[in-house]
C-alpha cells in the first residue's frame, strides 16, 4: 500500500510540475491562446464543455475497449493455435508478418469505406493494431519453453494439448503480459487515428472540429480527457500483467 502512495503522490507532483511548466511557458513567451491556451483557460473549456466531452469519450471509449477485448482475443487464439499446429506456422504465420509489414493506419481509409464512420470501423483498426503485438509475443512465448520443463513433459507423456495447456501457457505468461503493455499503449493511437480518418463522434472527431473552428482550448481539453481515458487503461492492464508476469 505504501508503495502505492508513493507512486500516487509522484504522479501528483510531476502533473504539477507539468502544469506549472505549461503556465510558465504560456505567460513568458505571451504565445496567443489560439496557438497554445493556457492550463486555466483549457480547464475552463474542459468544464463550459463537459457534457460533450463525456458524450464523445463515451464513444471513443467504447471503441477502445472493444477493440482491445477483440484483438486480444484473437491475438491470444492465434498464438494458441500456432503453437499447437505445425500446419498453422507453416501457412498463417508469414502471412501475419506479411500483414504487419502493411501499416494498419495506411489502411484506415479504406476500412472505413468499407465499414462507415461508425464505430465498426474504429473497432477493426483498433483490434489490427494490437493483434499482432499481443499474438506475437505470446507466440514466443509459448514456444520458447526451456528443455527442463520440455523434458518433464516427454517423460510424463503428455499430450500436444495437455503440454500447451499445463506447461507452455503457465510459462508463457510473462510474454503474454508483454504483448498486453504494447497493446494498451498502441489502442489510444489507433482509435484517434480512425476516428480522424472519418467519424462523425468521438475525442478525435471532436479535436479535427475544434481545430478547425480555431478553439485550441477545447481541441487541449478533448486531449486530456483522452490521456486520462489512456492512463486509466495502463493503470488498469499494469495490475494484471504484474499478477500474469508473477512466477
Amino acid at each position: 500500500m505504501s508503495g502505492r502512495v508513493g507512486a500516487l503522490l509522484r504522479g501528483v507532483l510531476a502533473l504539477g510540475f507539468g502544469l506549472g511548466l505549461w503556465h510558465i511557458v504560456v505567460w513568458a513567451s505571451g504565445v496567443p491562446p489560439f496557438i497554445l491556451p493556457g492550463p486555466m483557460r483549457v480547464a475552463e473549456s474542459l468544464w463550459a464543455n463537459a457534457p460533450m466531452l463525456a458524450q464523445n469519450a463515451r464513444f471513443t471509449l467504447f471503441n477502445l475497449v472493444t477493440g482491445l477485448a477483440a484483438g486480444i482475443t484473437l491475438g491470444v487464439a492465434t498464438a494458441l493455435n500456432l503453437a499447437l499446429s505445425p500446419s498453422a506456422r507453416l501457412l498463417v504465420r508469414p502471412m501475419l508478418i506479411f500483414a504487419q509489414a502493411v501499416p494498419v493506419f495506411a489502411l484506415a481509409p479504406v476500412i472505413t469505406l468499407w465499414l462507415g464512420y461508425g464505430a465498426p470501423s474504429k473497432i477493426v483498426i483498433v483490434m489490427l493494431v494490437i493483434y499482432f503485438p499481443v499474438a506475437s509475443a505470446f507466440f514466443d512465448g509459448l514456444m520458447r519453453l526451456p528443455a527442463p520443463l520440455a523434458d518433464m513433459a516427454q517423460l510424463m507423456r503428455a499430450t500436444p494439448i495437455r503440454r500447451l495447456i499445463w506447461v507452455q501457457v503457465p510459462h508463457a505468461l510473462p510474454s503474454l503480459a508483454s504483448g498486453l503493455r504494447l497493446a494498451v499503449v498502441y489502442a489510444p493511437f489507433a482509435v484517434i487515428i480512425g476516428e480522424w480518418v472519418g467519424s462523425s463522434r468521438g475525442l478525435g472527431y471532436l479535436m479535427l472540429m475544434a481545430n478547425g473552428r480555431g478553439q485550441t482550448d477545447l481541441m487541449f481539453a478533448a486531449l486530456l480527457v483522452l490521456a486520462a481515458l489512456s492512463l486509466t487503461l495502463f493503470f488498469v492492464f499494469e495490475a494484471v500483467t504484474q499478477r500474469l508476469a508473477r512466477p
